[in-house]
């Protein structure tokens, strides 16, 4: 009896030896499977500098191009106006005028287009976004008060000289630039600045202020082309020592060519608006970049 007791406990040592051998075995190959993951994030981790960098590339061509065309338009209407309409002045004449397509353009075009791709400069990017919020009000700002002096100058020339006002489509166009572009900078501040700006609106305002800023600028551009174009039939009509406009005189091509460089300026700074790939990265949520002042950005 005392010589099968040895026999009757072997199959638990060999049970118990099969179990343990057999645990290194499943070690192995979960490390062996975990192996080439590792190797796949290293490689796929290799070239994203690289193809981040493109886009920044591409967004910094984009902006200084941008920004070159914006100084394009401001000189070219000040040469329009000084060389071929006589200079500037505050009296209620033609020289008065000469002030409107100068403060237009500047202002609801260029200044406008430089204030909605603030957000977009690679600079700005990983650091707090409240100061480059102010900077964007602060340029919408300025913008909005040279097209307000830019439509006082023209009412107040029609209204010396008793020119109708508001007949044209120009006028109409124009015009619901300004008042839009004055609704979304109230709406702007309010929702995005002051402090007891609640999360829900400005959630719900975010979508809506950048659609109506891309239309806003499309509406702005449309006005300053007709705006153009209206003002060379006025003035071109083939008397007082001038060629007509169908004969295509300095002034008409000078004219129509800064009409080219405004919505060249136009489409570059809505392809800067529109790529999704030169949004400013922000690591937390979509609120965060919408914090009032006095919430602390991390961003």
């Amino acid at each position: 009896m005392q010589q099968e007791s040895p026999a009757l406990s072997s199959p638990p040592l060999n049970f118990q030896l099969t179990q343990i051998s057999s645990e290194p075995g499943q070690r192995d190959s979960r490390s062996v499977k975990k192996t080439p993951r590792l190797r796949e994030r290293q490689w796929t981790s290799q070239p994203q500098g690289a193809s981040r960098m493109r886009p920044v590339l591409s967004l910094s061509l984009c902006l200084l191009l941008c920004f070159a065309l914006g100084l394009a338009c401001v000189l070219l209407a000040c040469l329009w106006s000084s060389r071929f309409r006589g200079g500037f002045q505050w009296d209620g004449s033609g020289l008065e005028f000469n002030w409107h397509p100068v403060l237009m353009t500047s202002g609801l075009v260029v200044m406008y287009g430089y204030a909605s791709v603030v957000y977009r400069v690679p600079l700005t990017w990983g650091r707090s976004k409240l100061p480059w919020k102010l900077l964007h009000s602060g340029l919408m700002l300025l913008a909005l008060l040279l097209s307000v002096v830019g439509l006082c100058a023209v009412f107040d020339v029609h209204n010396k000289n008793n020119i109708p006002n508001l007949y044209s489509l120009h006028s109409w166009v124009g015009l619901s630039a300004v008042l839009l572009f004055a609704v979304q900078w109230v709406a702007g501040f309010a929702g995005f600045l002051l402090p007891c700006s609640p999360v829900s609106f400005r959630k719900l305002l975010k979508p809506l202020h950048v659609w109506l800023g891309g239309s806003i600028l499309s509406l702005s551009i449309a006005a300053c082309v007709s705006g153009i174009n209206e003002k060379l039939i006025f003035v071109l009509k083939g008397d007082n020592h001038t060629q007509p406009y169908s004969k295509l005189p300095p002034e008409a091509l000078f004219a129509n060519s800064l009409g080219v460089v405004i919505v060249a300026f136009g489409l570059v700074v809505l392809r800067i608006l529109s790529n999704k790939k030169w949004q400013r990265p922000d690591p937390q949520a979509q609120d965060a970049a919408y914090t009032p002042l006095n919430q602390e950005e991390n961003d």
